[in-house]
């Protein structure tokens, strides 16, 4: 193996450690399966605690799984397209930029590598050789910040949020099946919370971040919303028998 193979191996081992590339797609599950949780939990709590039967309660837990995970998956696809149609357009008026006024551009580029710390003869130098490897490619990732960690993408964020609202959801629905009805509102709490939990472990060492707080964040709100769901609907006391 040669050196410069070795210092290739060493760099990608090193860049294992982090997980900055990981951030778009956990986000996007991590906030499915959330939803997907709290949503199909929420509204078997508040239906079982108006409700004798278990009928409506499944229904809408149903109900509430199928529509959730359609409306989250087609919720995070045009909101990541509405992302990547102003990337686009920045990526296009850039292009039009360094075409009219190409010194201006690798000024620009200058100040802002001076502006990081370098030298202005050294951050000169780091511009100009850039512009010439590829001067469309330095302005995005250095004047606009996208690069290709955090560039979106809507079929990835749409699928993944789908996805983990559909597997989340389902966990709370399959309670409504099998265990008793006369404590089911509280059975579903607890196993509610104990995804939760498990949730925030998963997402915090996929994420490489500290697993209590993560544990604590998402537990908290999540007994915040099915406290009032359940509260709603013994207030209410809806018989939907």
């Amino acid at each position: 193996m040669t050196e410069e193979s070795e210092k290739t191996g060493e760099i990608e081992d090193y860049l294992h450690n982090h997980y900055i590339h990981r951030s778009n797609w956990i986000r996007a599950a991590v906030l499915g399966a959330n939803d997907g949780i709290l949503s199909t939990a929420s509204i078997a709590i508040g239906v079982a605690a108006a409700s004798d039967l278990r009928e409506p309660i499944i229904l809408a837990t149903l109900a509430g799984l199928v529509a959730g995970a359609l409306s989250m998956a087609a919720g995070e696809y045009v909101s990541v397209s509405s992302q990547t149609d102003v990337e686009n357009a920045d990526i296009e008026r850039e292009r039009i930029e360094l075409e009219e006024t190409p010194e201006l551009e690798l000024q620009y580029l200058a100040d802002i590598y001076e502006k990081r710390g370098l030298k202005k003869e050294t951050a000169l130098m780091v511009a100009i050789e850039l512009t010439e490897k590829d001067a469309l490619a330095a302005h995005v990732r250095d004047e606009l910040g996208i690069n290709e960690i955090n560039q979106a993408n809507p079929i990835q964020a749409a699928f993944a949020s789908g996805a983990a609202f559909t597997v989340g959801g389902l966990l709370p629905f399959l309670v409504t099946l099998f265990l008793p009805l006369e404590y089911l509102e509280y059975s579903i709490y607890g196993f509610a919370t104990f995804f939760l939990i498990l949730l925030g472990a998963m997402a915090a060492k996929a994420g490489g971040s500290k697993v209590g707080i993560a544990i604590i964040r998402i537990t908290f709100w999540g007994t915040v919303a099915m406290g009032i769901t359940a509260f709603v609907g013994h207030w209410f006391n809806v018989n939907v028998a």
